[in-house]
């Protein structure tokens, strides 16, 4: 067989799917550059016991309000300084990564459960479950969703599991509207009257058939979502109703810091960047995940 004859096979050999996804996504620099921060996270926060300086909860009396080590003042024990009792705020942030990213984790983990379902029984039931679902998903959209947990979270006292719940009933409508969206286009699909031909129930039919189809809008909106969740745990923890003290979540850490905003800058900075670089790397990410898996926006 001659080379030109070897070379067109192999073209004409079906591409892999992770293959071709890879080949998207990786033509999104601003992807990369997010899936990199967020795997740097991860890896900050796996590795926090080992890597941070200190225990997050460990105070110096010697060392209050120490600035950074490369300000007039600093020390190298404390590279990113310490707070207003003394704790190392490097040490705070690394530990502070494994909560934010479990709030993210477990919030999207909730909402992509409970709205997955939801949505499938309101696409595939249709009638008076439908608009009773999506009317319900309807009010809880018409309310501000900093607000709609703050009231949810004034209901059932504040914590970091509560704070949770509250940020999952607010994101929840968007993976329901997906979830439901998505159901409607696949029912009316060859291969799922095929199915119904052959005498597949509605279980079948709704997690075998129809559910698997539906997950590529699902993915990117949950990748969206953890940023939503880390976000708005932040916004919680700020105003006292997410994790509370001694917890080093970021959020909380600002609460903290408030007073000492003016003559402390580092107190504040540092765990605002984190906030910041993190929520932007996720949106990134999920920006690359939906240009890679949304075949009407590939080019």
């Amino acid at each position: 067989m001659s080379t030109s004859t070897m070379n067109a096979a192999v073209a004409s050999q079906p591409t892999h799917p992770f293959q071709e996804f890879w080949r998207y996504f990786k033509g999104n620099k601003g992807a990369l550059a997010g899936l990199a921060i967020v795997v740097m996270v991860l890896l900050m926060a796996l590795l926090a016991p080992w890597i941070a300086p200190y225990p997050p909860d460990l105070t110096n009396n010697a060392a209050f309000l120490k600035p950074p080590a490369w300000q007039e003042g600093g020390s190298r024990a404390y590279l990113l300084g310490t707070d207003a009792i003394g704790r190392d705020i490097l040490s705070r942030l690394m530990h502070g990564a494994r909560l934010s990213l479990v709030i993210g984790i477990a919030v999207v983990t909730l909402s992509v459960v409970v709205g997955t379902v939801l949505g499938l029984v309101a696409g595939y039931f249709k009638g008076i479950l439908e608009i009773a679902i999506m009317r319900m998903m309807d009010i809880i959209l018409t309310l501000p969703s900093l607000l709609l947990a703050i009231v949810i979270v004034a209901i059932l006292g504040p914590g970091l599991v509560n704070a949770m719940l509250a940020v999952a009933i607010v994101v929840l409508p968007h993976y329901v509207r997906i979830t439901r969206a998505a159901v409607i286009a696949e029912t009316s699909r060859d291969y799922v009257t095929a199915a119904r031909m052959t005498g597949a129930g509605h279980i079948r039919l709704m997690f075998s058939e129809v559910l698997p189809n539906c997950t590529a809008p699902l993915i990117v909106q949950a990748s969206l979502g953890i940023s939503t969740a880390i976000l708005d745990a932040a916004a919680l923890g700020f105003l006292g109703l997410g994790a509370q003290p001694p917890s080093p979540e970021w959020g909380t850490m600002l609460a903290d810091a408030r007073e000492f905003v003016l003559r402390a800058w580092w107190v504040v900075t540092f765990p605002g960047l984190a906030i910041l670089i993190t929520v932007l790397a996720f949106n990134l990410l999920g920006d690359g995940l939906r240009d890679a898996l949304d075949p009407k926006l590939k080019r």
